[in-house]
């Protein structure tokens, strides 16, 4: 599989506000902190990370990442994505999606919004998106 080359692949540093990934120094801070991360830790997120929005396949990242051929298969990259998301803390399942059965999906952090409910037409407004609440008055338990 080929991605597609972006303008955050070729990027010297990646930064949102909650996260600070320099590619060339190999460092990442979550909130200002120093994220404790080992090499091939660093090497997924560095790769999610210049891939931002993209379904990134499970083969593509055992292959390109650890270098492992098509024909082998290990929960290796599981452990690691679990452990990566260890490290974001909060932001974890924010951050790294899982797409079932095929891959993973970085999502960079946007901007807080404001979330209003407006009491008279029982919607919820976040930013473009609006949901209609169901009212319950007698909640059967």
């Amino acid at each position: 599989m080929e991605l597609p080359q972006t303008a955050a692949t070729y990027a010297e540093r990646y930064q949102d506000s909650h996260l600070v990934v320099d590619f060339e120094r190999e460092t990442a801070y979550l909130d200002g902190a120093p994220m404790k991360l080992t090499a091939k830790a660093f090497s997924l997120l560095a790769f999610l990370v210049r891939h931002p929005g993209e379904l990134v396949p499970r083969e593509a990242l055992l292959r390109l990442v650890w270098g492992y051929g098509d024909e082998i298969r290990t929960r290796t990259l599981d452990v690691h994505i679990r452990r990566l998301r260890k490290s974001f803390g909060k932001y974890g399942t924010v951050y790294v999606e899982t797409i079932f059965g095929v891959g993973y999906r970085f999502q960079p952090c946007r901007a807080q919004t404001k979330v209003q409910v407006s009491a008279a037409s029982s919607v919820l407004d976040v930013g473009p998106w609006r949901w209609k609440m169901e009212q319950n008055q007698n909640p059967a338990y």
